[in-house]
């Protein structure tokens, strides 16, 4: 059964949380996939992940850089799990079909909670996948812009 964790962004932006969650997985040697809500974005996530800190390094790609089936993390626009990922994180809105979400693992949804739209829609996505059966859990940031899982 896949997990799914939403994680609320109250005081830090994806800039800041993204890097720091895929450097988590990555040293559990998963392998990772970032699908993004347009094509536009993946390039901005692939250069991020490049020069977030430049003490740390993330093997990644896109379908740019061609060998998907290679790259730890890929980054990508399209639904496919072209690098075999067992995890799956949801970043600009991604929102695809919940049979897709079922070929994976675990499934990261990083929302912006104080754009409206993000936030209405990662509610609507909460509930579509609670109807499913989907095993959910809340991620909020607190005032430290640490994360604590709430009921």
């Amino acid at each position: 059964m896949t997990r799914f964790d939403f994680y609320h962004l109250q005081k830090s932006t994806l800039e800041q949380v993204l890097p720091k969650l895929c450097e988590k997985a990555y040293m559990t040697g998963s392998h990772i996939k970032v699908l993004v809500g347009t094509e536009e974005r993946v390039d901005f996530i692939n250069s991020l992940l490049w020069t977030y800190n430049e003490e740390s390094f993330l093997p990644h790609g896109s379908k740019k850089d061609g060998f998907a089936e290679d790259q730890p993390i890929f980054i990508s626009s399209e639904e496919n799990n072209e690098n075999g990922a067992s995890l799956l994180i949801l970043v600009d809105g991604a929102m695809p079909d919940i049979k897709v979400l079922q070929e994976y693992e675990r499934v990261l949804n990083i929302f912006d909670g104080s754009n409206d739209h993000s936030l209405n829609n990662a509610r609507s996505y909460w509930k579509e996948i609670k109807n499913d059966g989907g095993e959910l859990h809340y991620w909020q940031q607190n005032d430290k812009g640490s994360f604590e899982q709430k009921m």
